[in-house]
């Protein structure tokens, strides 16, 4: 049986999706649906079970044959200011599934963050002297990454514990989350106006945008490969927010773009530049070309306009 935390949200079930198109359905779901529009999500896909995240680690111990867990629960809100909430919903219960995982040899891929670089003044590479996270989302990523680390230093690991540092990822399934959506969701639901607005300085606002398809491929590359350690998930290549609305503006007649202030609740909490470094993946032999971001678009766009964005 393979686990997906978060199975219910954005990337965990297009993970359950990637699984289920390679004929795998004995999968277990964990999420909260208290937020019920999530069911959408899981409509077309095929799993075996669900159960509720708080009940879910009391019940590890009745859990059978588990293979592989996908941890991609998590609160990904980067505006959240609950630093007790956070740690514990974010570090706490990911260090539980870690010492369940190993002490089960279980295979563990995990989602970290590249929010846990900051503002990227000292690069993109998975190196502690890279990371100074800005917002406590992403100091809690940034402990696990550590926790993680120490682990694997200090103990004989026969599983594999792998963490994915997702970058910008857009794409289907995300409509469940706010404010906290892509851009490319934002933007296609400003189009009915026949306006998009960006924030003053978009255009110097860079950042690596990854198609969820790429996020799916290079979990299941991990799936195959049963390498550990900590890896950059991101396509290599920067690009502004303007270059998205430019590439809206190339699907849909007569579509203007309009500047608006930027947040003051923003101002120091924001990654303005983000570019995954690459070299450790493909060291590893992920050697698959990433989408563009005008494929993304496009292919988004379109599942958009068919399905609202559900699979």
């Amino acid at each position: 049986m393979i686990i997906v935390t978060g199975g219910a949200g954005f990337i965990g079930s297009n993970i359950v999706k990637g699984l289920n198109d390679r004929g795998l359905s004995d999968i277990l779901i964990v999420d909260n649906l208290a937020k019920s529009s999530k069911h959408l999500n899981l409509n077309r896909l095929h799993y075996t079970d669900y159960i509720d995240k708080l009940d879910f680690l009391d019940r590890l111990a009745d859990l059978k044959d588990v293979t592989t867990i996908f941890h991609d629960g998590a609160c990904s809100s980067t505006t959240e200011t609950d630093g007790k909430y956070m740690m514990k919903n974010n570090y706490e219960y990911s260090k539980h599934l870690l010492h369940y995982a190993i002490d089960n040899n279980i295979n563990f891929i995990y989602a970290s963050s590249a929010s846990v670089y900051g503002n990227g003044d000292d690069g993109f590479v998975e190196d502690p002297k890279c990371e100074y996270p800005l917002n406590v989302y992403a100091f809690s990523k940034f402990s696990f990454d550590n926790y993680v680390r120490k682990t694997l230093a200090d103990r004989e690991v026969k599983s594999q514990v792998l963490g994915l540092r997702y970058f910008n990822v857009y794409g289907y399934q995300e409509n469940h989350k706010g404010s906290m959506a892509s851009v490319a969701f934002h933007f296609y639901n400003q189009l009915e106006s026949g306006k998009i607005k960006l924030f003053e300085g978009s255009n110097d606002f860079r950042r690596d945008f990854i198609f969820v398809e790429d996020i799916v491929n290079v979990n299941l590359f991990f799936f195959d490969n049963a390498s550990s350690g900590i890896f950059n998930c991101g396509t290599g290549i920067a690009r502004s927010f303007t270059d998205i609305a430019t590439i809206f503006q190339a699907l849909v007649e007569d579509l203007e773009i309009e500047y608006i202030p930027f947040p003051e609740h923003l101002v120091g909490k924001y990654q303005s530049f983000t570019q995954a470094s690459l070299a450790q993946l493909r060291q590893v032999g992920y050697a698959r070309k990433f989408l563009t971001l005008e494929e993304g678009i496009e292919k988004y766009f379109h599942q958009l306009k068919q399905t609202n964005g559900y699979l």
